[in-house]
């Protein structure tokens, strides 16, 4: 164990306690400080985030994800203020309760503590757990790839330098080195971490999931289908192609079109062109190769194996399914979905109503685009990440997800008989 992590988070419990007793202004002018502040050495982060990008030697879709860029440092700069002009998720009643005795009791939101996340290559993830943690009057503990550790690190200094501006412990947002032996000391908190959330691969996930003794929200690879069932093809095609192309390595991108032969003699032609133009690569069954052979890239055109659905393939690939009916269409959804999201495409309110109804997902979509699984399309602000679990947080978790509740009992000296 490592003894100079576990003093560390030992601080940031303490610094917990301080976090929660701030008034919901003094923690919006704390993220406002800290949003100001980032603004301002927007080349200095700029500088940490290319140091790490050209030691990086993996997967583009990775490096994409790595990268920083001015847009996406005023995206950050405009999340936090979005968070912060949100209402304030403390101190709320969330339920009343009058006895016949007299005693009166109330249900109020309040901090879950010390959040610690583990979370792979995206920098901008660090700074929207910290917003949302400090939103929430909770101390953060961060243990981001290596990655991107000089990104973090220049990022969490100015958290750290509004948090001494405002006289509060630098604890509070903490950056665990993930060169240093840390897995054992974070893992193993318990009464110093209340929640571990793991954010990135499903490996990562999973190895989490069995190795912590803490309670843990995973938030899930997102194997993500749209389900072509009977709808307007030009329609159809825009939101396929924004499911699949927009951001093909986050989670809610499209891995699998599901559509009925009825709808593929149609849907299928109009969809090619567009994705040739983006060279996605498709891995399709029988009938849909039969479709595609002859107006489809042959080197971006493959048969589709078993393993090929059920997939997350993170990157410009594609599965197609085609099925007769669909109920055979609904029950491959089921069957296959990891629980992200799911879409159906359909002019049916009854077909659209059972999909809606009966696939187990934490975000289901009739005649949309998948990729509105995200925080901020929600009107979150930003997102600690998609949970698709069911307990406590699930879907996109935003400050609600952060806090837990305290029952409040006033009386006037009664007492049990």
């Amino acid at each position: 164990m490592n003894t100079e992590i576990t003093r560390h988070l030992s601080a940031a419990k303490q610094a917990s306690y301080k976090l929660a007793e701030l008034s919901a202004a003094a923690r919006n002018k704390l993220l406002r400080d800290v949003a100001a502040l980032i603004q301002q050495n927007q080349k200095r982060i700029l500088a940490a985030n290319a140091r790490d990008v050209r030691a990086f030697l993996g997967e583009q879709s990775v490096r994409d994800r790595l990268t920083l860029t001015a847009k996406k440092i005023s995206g950050i700069v405009s999340a936090i203020h979005q968070v912060a002009a949100l209402p304030d998720p403390l101190t709320r009643v969330l339920e009343t309760r009058n006895r016949p005795n007299g005693l009166r009791i109330q249900k109020i939101s309040v901090p879950l503590g010390v959040v610690g996340v583990i979370y792979e290559s995206r920098p901008n993830v660090t700074a929207d757990l910290a917003v949302l943690a400090l939103k929430t009057g909770n101390a953060v503990a961060l243990k981001g790839g290596k990655e991107a550790y000089h990104s973090n690190k220049i990022i969490v200094s100015m958290f750290h330098r509004a948090l001494k501006k405002h006289r509060l412990p630098q604890d509070a947002v903490l950056l665990i080195d993930p060169k240093s032996d840390w897995k054992t000391s974070l893992l193993g908190a318990r009464g110093l971490v209340d929640v571990l959330i793991p954010r990135g691969s499903n490996n990562l996930i999973q190895w989490v999931r069995q190795n912590s003794r803490l309670p843990v929200i995973e938030t899930g690879a997102g194997v993500c289908h749209v389900f072509a069932d009977d709808y307007n093809v030009k329609k159809s095609v825009e939101i396929i192609v924004n499911a699949k192309t927009t951001a093909p390595a986050v989670c809610n991108s499209l891995d699998t079109l599901v559509v009925t032969r009825q709808m593929s003699k149609g849907l299928l032609p109009a969809l090619a062109a567009s994705l040739a133009e983006w060279r996605v690569e498709i891995f399709a069954d029988s009938a849909a190769y039969r479709e595609l052979k002859n107006i489809y890239p042959a080197d971006l055109l493959r048969p589709a194996r078993l393993e090929h659905f059920g997939l997350e393939f993170l990157s410009l690939k594609m599965s197609i399914k085609t099925v007769k009916t669909f109920t055979e269409g609904l029950e491959f959804v089921k069957g296959h979905t990891s629980g992200h999201s799911e879409a159906i495409l359909t002019d049916s309110q009854k077909h659209a109503s059972m999909f809606l109804r009966q696939v187990d997902a934490a975000a289901v979509y009739h005649n949309a685009s998948t990729r509105f699984t995200d925080g901020a399309e929600f009107g979150m602000g930003a997102e600690v990440g998609i949970s698709t679990q069911k307990l406590h947080a699930r879907g996109p978790m935003g400050l609600e997800a952060l806090t837990s509740y305290k029952w409040v009992v006033l009386g006037q000296g009664q007492i049990r008989r």
